[in-house]
């Protein structure tokens, strides 16, 4: 029996769950399309949001468990372009862009699915790269899970505001053309991967996490528009911090250079 068939037929449990959990995300974001199809708009775009939750958790369930493979990273690329590139690019396509630009608005969503996916190649690609430790703060354009909630920002303001201005075909078309820029992009955001709280403030996160939860339960659509434009705001942060970081790293290797008795 091949070493290869023999490995994947003995998959160990631990590599099994974070599996399942992106195989659910996957499924999740499929569901999306349904539910837009049906014009059960709210459900489409929670339903984006879950394969989100389900797809922060993989990874961090991987490496609890020490389950990483080969497989599960390539059915995580798999599942984030299906869930974060393909079903918004649909779901705005059938909500405004097609009413709204016709075979135009197809090709705005063609070109934000295409962005993912390069988005999504580049990331497998630089995996291996290797980079300074402080680039690990940093994702290199905007994350495709936030991508495509933040592509869905006015679909969601639509919820709770009746200005039809929100519904536009031109003004969804325009924010989807600026968010697929963002994924294809190499501007540095924020990544929280590696976020560490100090034990001081574990019980003040805790009281604010109980805090988002209960306006989450009131108003969930609100607090999504706040969250998404709170992460754009910080663009501008990380490509500052960004382009510190890096100034003083190339001035600490001009600096071995000078002097290589010092290292």
């Amino acid at each position: 029996m091949p070493m290869g068939r023999r490995k994947f037929r003995e998959l160990p449990i631990n590599s099994l769950i974070p599996n399942m959990l992106t195989t659910l995300a996957l499924c999740a974001g499929l569901t999306s399309v349904r539910f837009a199809l049906e014009e059960k708009w709210e459900l489409s775009v929670a339903a984006i949001l879950v394969a989100g939750v389900l797809d922060g958790l993989d990874g961090r369930m991987a490496r609890l468990l020490k389950g990483s493979s080969k497989f599960g990273a390539e059915l995580d690329s798999l599942s984030d372009f299906v869930s974060f590139g393909v079903a918004p690019g649909l779901v705005l396509y059938l909500w405004t862009l097609d009413s709204g630009l016709g075979s135009l608005g197809w090709i705005i969503a063609l070109t934000f699915t295409v962005s993912c996916g390069l988005r999504l190649a580049r990331f497998n690609a630089m995996m291996d790269d290797d980079v300074p430790e402080w680039e690990g703060r940093y994702f290199t354009g905007i994350a495709a899970p936030a991508g495509a909630s933040i592509s869905l920002l006015f679909m969601v303001v639509s919820f709770y505001s009746d200005a039809e201005i929100f519904k536009s075909g031109i003004l969804n078309a325009a924010w989807l053309l600026f968010m697929a820029f963002l994924m294809a992009s190499r501007i540095p955001t924020f990544s929280i991967k590696r976020v560490r709280i100090a034990r001081r403030f574990i019980i003040p996160m805790l009281l604010v996490v109980g805090g988002l939860a209960a306006v989450m339960a009131s108003y969930p659509w609100q607090l999504l528009s706040v969250i998404a434009v709170f992460y754009l705001g910080t663009i501008p942060f990380a490509i500052a911090t960004h382009r510190k970081l890096a100034r003083e790293e190339a001035a600490k290797a001009l600096d071995q250079e000078d002097h290589p008795e010092d290292t």
